[in-house]
């Protein structure tokens, strides 16, 4: 893959509110790993949005929106909430104007919460426990059927952290808009509780997951070992799937594959769409 485009130019839109992550680091990491393997001419830019109110404009070819901490539903009306859904607004109607070279967004977690709620697709509440691991996702039809999953088992692992949720989706409006289901929560048959949604399709340029896919094994490694993040994991989960999640992380066919395949994958999706305009 190569072009002769002047480059690629990606915004990253950071929501963690100065709050120490390894998702921003992962999304620069891929991007990095990307950029050599296709020999791009690939540049990236950060833009704080919850601490600064920095938004970009519509000039990138790409946006990736990360995660963050705290709840979806209180930065409601906040200004920089605002300045976030006009973007998105102004991204939409770009592509929804012919002949535009198409803008694709990539939104993880807290991200894909906000949209949730903009778009009004289900009930956005709290766990009653936080979600934080090393966990199966199960891909719906669709999801098994969408470019950005192709490569990976089903279910597939990946890094969930979370405390809130998107359930009881409401399927009328979803499929008004166009959208797609494309993945959810592991299953809990001994829980009487409706599974989270893990993945959206919102439109042809648009996909959110849930949860991380940009999340490393030596990252998830060092922070499931934090005592804090280990007393939470086996409050949650027992002592035997804390173990065995440590035991994921050294196998290539789980977050390591899973870190090589879905953002990728959306890149290939975007840089390919952008050159062959």
């Amino acid at each position: 893959m190569n072009t002769d485009k002047p480059g690629v130019r990606v915004a990253i839109l950071d929501l963690y509110e100065g709050v120490a992550n390894e998702g921003m680091r992962g999304f620069r990491d891929i991007l990095e790993r990307y950029k050599a393997q296709h020999n791009l001419a690939l540049t990236y830019q950060i833009f704080d949005v919850r601490l600064k109110g920095q938004v970009p404009d519509t000039s990138f070819d790409l946006y990736i929106s990360s995660g963050g901490p705290g709840s979806p539903l209180d930065s409601e009306g906040t200004e920089w909430e605002k300045k976030y859904f006009r973007l998105i607004d102004k991204l939409e109607a770009h592509n929804k104007q012919e002949g535009t070279q198409k803008k694709h967004v990539f939104f993880v977690c807290h991200s894909f919460q906000l949209m949730c709620r903009k778009y009004g697709l289900g009930d956005i509440t709290l766990r009653r426990s936080p979600s934080f691991g090393v966990l199966p996702v199960h891909l719906t039809g669709a999801g098994r059927n969408d470019h950005i999953f192709e490569g990976l088992n089903d279910p597939f692992y990946t890094v969930d952290s979370r405390s809130w949720q998107v359930t009881n989706p409401d399927m009328d409006r979803i499929e008004k808009l166009g959208m797609k289901i494309l993945a959810l929560e592991k299953e809990r048959p001994y829980v009487d509780l409706p599974r989270a949604l893990m993945a959206i399709r919102f439109n042809e340029y648009f996909f959110a997951t849930q949860f991380h896919p940009e999340a490393d094994a030596h990252g998830m490694s060092v922070m499931l070992q934090r005592e804090d993040k280990k007393e939470l994991v086996i409050s949650e989960h027992g002592e035997t799937k804390y173990r065995e999640m440590l035991e994921r992380l050294e196998d290539p066919d789980k977050i390591v594959h899973t870190q090589n395949t879905i953002i990728p994958n959306f890149l290939d999706e975007a840089v390919l769409g952008y050159q062959h305009a």
